[in-house]
């Protein structure tokens, strides 16, 4: 008497079989009663388990009852009762060989001919090492980012004792140019010194433009000008982020800025104002520095370059921005800017020497 044609319900059981026994990735299909009807050659080889005796038993029972886990049973009676699969369940498994494993499980439940044919298909993913891995990189970063807040805070402190030592050359020496070249090295070397300290207390990553601006000109404002009365610093910036090496150079440019217009726009105790403005759309910029003092010289013999215009022109060329400065009804303007379209050119870039920064 010939066999009976196959059902479409044990038709579609043998596929399923068979294609969780070929899987590359641990498989299990288990049915309604949690007992094991097929399991991934890939399953057994990853968790070390004998397949002799696994098939019809329960998956609770799998290497002597170490399966049998309460979040486990969870997992697998919910997938009987949602049509959705439960995703990326995680769990810690004990294992007798390899130690506590952290697994991720995910559960669909298969339904075949009638609602009393149901299987439950179970992917399983040690990600054990991958968890470690991520433990140890989060570690190095905590403990990267721990050095580096000390060697900022370190070099900042070392360049305020070497501006103490330049402020005591200063008040030695008799020449009054050296002196004063003393004291714009004790300036500039104090505002290096104080862009250090906020990066160290920013962190690493992005710096808040604004605060950052504020306090650098404070800084600035408390060691260049004695009578805040008659000379004003102000700083206006868009509440933006930058990288903190973005930071570092539009912190030095405004030092240098800065200090050129204390030095030179206002002479014989002219009362003035200086306005640090930072702008930014997109990806597009511009930084300016203005006052509103005695304006640029106009004879060609007080046209001198200065190290400030030299250190100014090469922060720009980094930050692949054009610089732009214009006379004022009073003062002068200088603009940073950069924009996607900027090439930096040397001979279009250059600040005019007019005046010596």
């Amino acid at each position: 008497m010939p066999n009976p044609p196959p059902t479409p319900a044990h038709m579609a059981l043998e596929l399923a079989l068979a294609v969780v026994s070929s899987s590359a990735a641990p498989l299990l299909l288990v049915d309604g009663d949690m007992r094991l009807l097929a399991a991934s050659d890939s399953f057994y080889a990853s968790f070390q388990l004998p397949p002799e005796g696994t098939i019809g038993s329960s998956i609770f029972e799998l290497d002597s009852g170490r399966w049998d886990l309460k979040r486990l049973r969870s997992v697998l009676a919910a997938s009987l009762t949602s049509d959705d699969a439960i995703e990326a369940y995680e769990f810690d498994l004990p294992t007798q060989e390899r130690g506590t494993r952290r697994l991720v499980v995910k559960a669909q439940k298969l339904v075949y001919a009638s609602d009393a044919n149901v299987c439950i298909l179970v992917s399983i993913a040690d990600v054990t090492d991958a968890r470690l891995a991520e433990t140890l990189k989060d570690d190095l970063l905590r403990e990267k980012a721990v050095l580096m807040q000390e060697l900022q805070h370190r070099v900042a402190n070392s360049l305020q004792i070497i501006a103490s030592v330049l402020m005591q050359s200063a008040r030695k020496v008799q020449s009054e140019e050296a002196r004063r070249h003393l004291q714009d090295a004790h300036n500039r070397v104090m505002s290096v010194a104080s862009i250090q300290d906020q990066l160290a207390a920013s962190g690493l990553s992005e710096v808040a433009l604004r605060p950052y601006l504020t306090q650098l000109c404070q800084s600035i404002a408390a060691s260049m000008i004695h009578d805040t009365d008659q000379l004003a610093l102000e700083v206006r910036s868009d509440d933006v982020a930058v990288p903190a090496n973005v930071s570092v150079s539009l912190g030095l440019i405004v030092t240098e800025l800065v200090i050129n217009a204390l030095k030179h726009a206002f002479p014989d105790g002219r009362r003035g104002q200086i306005d640090v403005d930072y702008s930014a759309h997109a990806a597009n910029w511009t930084l300016a520095v203005a006052d509103n003092g005695v304006g640029m010289p106009v004879a060609p013999d007080l046209a001198t370059s200065g190290l400030g215009s030299s250190i100014v022109q090469a922060l720009a060329n980094q930050l692949k921005a054009r610089i732009s400065v214009r006379g004022r009804d009073p003062g002068t303007a200088v603009c940073v800017s950069h924009t996607q379209l900027s090439s930096v050119a040397s001979d279009a870039n250059a600040i005019p020497e007019t005046r010596a920064i």
